[in-house]
C-alpha cells in the first residue's frame, strides 16, 4: 500500500509541531520552507539588541529529517497552492500532496501606511534582526561625532510602537543596552541623550494581561527611562521623523513597528476560501478549509474561533494546532475521528529588563525576579538545539553577571532592501 503524502507547507511552530508528530509515523513527509532553518522568533529582539548571535535561535531543519524516517525536506519558495489539482507550487516546481498543512505563518500589518512600511524596523527574519542591530550601533557612532544638537538628538531617540511583549521587551532590551553597554562603549554619548518612546493605540500595555501585571510593566518601562504613550498611534514616517496622530512629530531616525501582523501573502493564494480579519484563512473545527478536508492551516495564518473569539497569532497557539492536525491526519489513515480542536491556554509571559518579567500561569500571576526566571527557563526549554540553548544560557549569564553584550558587530553599513 502507498503512503500517504503530507506536506507541511512552512517549518515555523505550527509545522514543526506537526512534523514532530508525524515523524516515524507511516506516512510520506515533505516539509517546505524558503529557509533552511527553524526560526525561535520570540528571541529575535535579542539578537538585534546585540544580545544574542543569530545562529544561537535559529536550528537547521535537514538535521531534524536525517533522524526522521520517512521525512524529506525541501528548500523553496512557495508562490501558490492549487487546491484543485493538490499541488503545491514552489520555484522548484509543482509538489502534489495528499494532505496539506499550511503552516506559513504571518507578515507585519502596517495597517496601509505605505510611508511607514517603507521607514520601519521590524523583526520577523533573521536578516531584519541584524539589519536593525547594525543601525542602532550605527546611531550611536553617527551621533559621537554629529555637532549639530537637534541632529544628535534625532539620531539618539527610537520610537517603538506596539505595546504588546514584544514593544515591551524591545524597549526594555534596548534601555539596558544603551545605558550598560553603548555609553560606556562611546563616553562622548551619555544614557541620557538618548530617548525610547513606546507608542501604544490602547489605555495600557500588554493589554492581554491582568491589570495589576500591566501597570507594574508600565511602571518598570518608566523607571528604567523609557518614555510611554499611551491612547496614541503612529500614522506616518519619514527617513527622519515620525508622525503621530494629531499631527505630533517625533524627529527620530528610528522606528520599531510590532503593532500588528496579518496572515502570510500565501493566504491570498488559496481560491474560494473565506477569510477573516488581516486576510487570516477561515477553518473548520478540525482546522481543515470548507471544502477541502485533507487541507489544514495552522498558526498565525488560521482564523479559529474558540469562545467567540479568534484566537490570538501566537507561538503556543500555533504549537497546539499543529500537534492536534497531525494527530487528525494519523487518526483518518486509521478510520477514526477526534473532537474539534480546543486551545489550552497554559498563561502568557514578558520580560522587561535584568531580573523583571509579568506571567500569568494556571490563574496565578507572577511579576519581579520570580516572573523573569520562569520566562528563562520556558524559553530555553522551547529552544531546538542543546548546542543552542548552551549558548544562549552562557550568553544570558555573562550578561547578567557583567552588564554586558558580546555581538556587537557592525556588519554593514546600509540597510538591506525590504519587501512590503
Amino acid at each position: 500500500m502507498t503512503k500517504k503524502r503530507v506536506v507541511i507547507a512552512g517549518m515555523g511552530f505550527g509545522g514543526l509541531r506537526a512534523a514532530k508528530a508525524l515523524a516515524g509515523n507511516d506516512v510520506e513527509m515533505i516539509m517546505v520552507d524558503r529557509n533552511n532553518y527553524h526560526l525561535f522568533q520570540p528571541l529575535l529582539y535579542q539578537v538585534a539588541t546585540a544580545g544574542l548571535e543569530e545562529e544561537a535561535i535559529a536550528y537547521p531543519l535537514r538535521s531534524l529529517t536525517r533522524h526522521w524516517r520517512g521525512a524529506s525536506f525541501l528548500l523553496a519558495e512557495i508562490s501558490s497552492i492549487d487546491l484543485v489539482e493538490k499541488n503545491v507550487i514552489t520555484d522548484a516546481g509543482a509538489v502534489p500532496y495528499d494532505y496539506l498543512i499550511v503552516a506559513a505563518g504571518s507578515r507585519t500589518n502596517y495597517f496601509g501606511m505605505e510611508s511607514v512600511a517603507a521607514h520601519a524596523f521590524d523583526l520577523k527574519r533573521l536578516d531584519q534582526a541584524e539589519d536593525l542591530r547594525n543601525h542602532i550601533l550605527l546611531m550611536f557612532e553617527q551621533a559621537s561625532r554629529e555637532p549639530d544638537k537637534q541632529r544628535r538628538s534625532a539620531l539618539l531617540t527610537f520610537v517603538i510602537v506596539g505595546g504588546g511583549p514584544t514593544g515591551v521587551e524591545f524597549a526594555g532590551a534596548l534601555r539596558e543596552l544603551i545605558v550598560y553597554v553603548l555609553s560606556q562603549d562611546i563616553p562622548t554619548v551619555s544614557a541620557a541623550e538618548s530617548r525610547i518612546i513606546l507608542v501604544e493605540a490602547s489605555d495600557s500595555l500588554l493589554t492581554a494581561m491582568p491589570e495589576d501585571l500591566r501597570q507594574y510593566a508600565h511602571s518598570k518601562l518608566r523607571t528604567m527611562g523609557v518614555e510611554v504613550l499611551l491612547d496614541n498611534r503612529v500614522v506616518g514616517a519619514t527617513a527622519e521623523s515620525v508622525e503621530l496622530y494629531g499631527g505630533a512629530v517625533i524627529a527620530s531616525h528610528t522606528l520599531f513597528w510590532s503593532a500588528g501582523v496579518a496572515a502570510a501573502e500565501l493566504a491570498a493564494s488559496l481560491n474560494d476560501v473565506e477569510r477573516g480579519a488581516g486576510g487570516r484563512v477561515m477553518v473548520l473545527p478540525d482546522l481543515s478549509i470548507n471544502g477541502h478536508p485533507e487541507v489544514f492551516v495552522v498558526g498565525d495564518m488560521a482564523c479559529c474561533f474558540q469562545q467567540g473569539m479568534p484566537l490570538p497569532m501566537m507561538a503556543p497557539v500555533a504549537g497546539q494546532q499543529g500537534d492536534y492536525v497531525a494527530r487528525v491526519i494519523l487518526a483518518r489513515e486509521q478510520g477514526k475521528t477526534l473532537p474539534p480542536f480546543h486551545y489550552f491556554d497554559k498563561g502568557s509571559m514578558a520580560t522587561i529588563g535584568r531580573s523583571s518579567a509579568v506571567a500569568t500561569a494556571a490563574g496565578f500571576k507572577f511579576r519581579g525576579y520570580i516572573a523573569w526566571l520562569a520566562w528563562l527557563l520556558l524559553h530555553l526549554y522551547y529552544l531546538i538545539g542543546f548546542r543552542n540553548r548552551i549558548v544562549v544560557m552562557m550568553n544570558w549569564t555573562y550578561a547578567y553577571w557583567f552588564q554586558e553584550r558580546q555581538v556587537r558587530i557592525i556588519t554593514a553599513k546600509k540597510r538591506r532592501a525590504v519587501s512590503v
